[in-house]
């Protein structure tokens, strides 16, 4: 590296080269305050996506950019499994004890209707990996961790919008291994005083492209295009408690969500008051991102064919196991002690999604053309 060890906070991204991983990274980049350390298996990602991240910082660099600024722009990226404990420790091993200054924890398996399906599947990769990070981070002085959450931890909530306080009771595999997670990082910070941890929590499974068959989004962005061939498309249940009867999601643009994943590592900067009012001497907190405006399956379905031009078709089937009727975030927390506020609507999230997947597929078309 062309700095030296202090120009720069070294900051690890777990699944980095993700749809939410990779935006993080970008929102990260963008201060050109911290060297990007990301860790990812490619199990939905490809690494290109951390290349153009790179192209992308690299351009937006001003003239007469510092080495430091630079150094900013390039990703240390390193296939890791984090189910594997070695390879997670021989990362940190190359940057030494106190080498990181904070992880933000973004990979897991995110598919609601799948971890029914693989339950053991889920808890193995989502629980131990989170469990072997926190491990090591602890035999390397790394003290500061972001962990990036879900609104399914709530199960059906009490309280529409939900406040922080609301029980943890997932429903799914996938929600209940991320209430796990909570529970190990809560119980850490409790033993571990020096340990800093801020949970991000939001409903990140409707709007990210890359969650295979987990999301309405998905299903309606590559019908649009082509990929999927029923020309009909499902939508599970229509006997909910909300006002058209279809689930209830707090829709938030990726680039909203990276910001608040930002703010909250830097709310963990040692000059940070955020933990003063902590009842213990645990630094624990939980915060809710959203836009506290909830959208219902049939709304995003309008809004997507507002964005695509496509006429869609759909057909009302029966509800899928693990599925909630109403998941929007009540922010003012975040809002409050974070500094966070969604920016995009949903009209500007399903138009930025659908202006990602036709670039993408012409790009793929472009690179196949003889």
């Amino acid at each position: 590296m062309a700095v030296t060890d202090t120009s720069l906070k070294r900051v690890l991204v777990t699944g980095g080269a993700g749809y939410i991983g990779s935006h993080v990274i970008y929102a990260l980049q963008k201060t050109r305050r911290y060297k990007v350390i990301c860790l990812d298996n490619y199990h939905n990602s490809q690494p290109k996506a951390l290349t153009r991240l790179e192209q992308i910082a690299t351009d937006a660099l001003p003239e007469g950019a510092t080495a430091a600024d630079k150094a900013s722009a390039i990703i240390d990226v390193h296939k890791c499994d984090l189910t594997q404990p070695e390879q997670i420790r021989a990362v940190f091993k190359k940057y030494g004890k106190g080498g990181i200054w904070g992880v933000i924890h973004v990979a897991a398996y995110k598919a609601v209707g799948e971890s029914t399906e693989i339950p053991v599947t889920y808890y193995h990769n989502n629980v131990s990996a989170t469990i072997f990070l926190l491990q090591v981070m602890d035999d390397f002085d790394c003290t500061r961790f972001v962990y990036s959450s879900s609104a399914t931890v709530y199960g059906t909530p009490p309280k529409v919008p939900i406040p922080e306080s609301t029980r943890l009771q997932a429903d799914s595999p996938y929600g209940k291994s991320k209430v796990m997670a909570e529970t190990i990082i809560d119980d850490l910070t409790h033993g571990t005083p020096l340990l800093y941890a801020l949970i991000t929590i939001v409903d990140e499974k409707e709007y990210s492209p890359t969650h295979e068959m987990a999301s309405y989004l998905l299903a309606i962005l590559q019908m649009a295009v082509g990929r999927v061939k029923d020309p009909v498309l499902k939508v599970f249940g229509n006997d909910y408690p909300t006002p058209d009867g279809t689930c209830v999601r707090d829709y938030l643009h990726v680039l909203d969500l990276a910001e608040g994943h930002l703010l909250a590592l830097d709310a963990l900067a040692p000059e940070s008051k955020l933990f003063d009012n902590c009842p213990t001497e645990a630094r624990y907190k939980a915060y809710n991102l959203g836009r506290g405006q909830g959208s219902s399956v049939l709304q995003i379905v309008e809004a997507m064919r507002k964005a695509t031009g496509f006429d869609y078709k759909t057909e009302i089937v029966g509800r899928r196991r693990g599925d909630v009727p109403d998941l929007t975030a009540d922010p003012t927390l975040a809002e409050k002690e974070l500094g966070f506020k969604a920016k995009q609507d949903l009209e500007t999230a399903c138009r930025d999604l659908w202006n990602w997947q036709t670039k993408k597929k012409k790009k793929k078309k472009e690179q196949w053309t003889p």
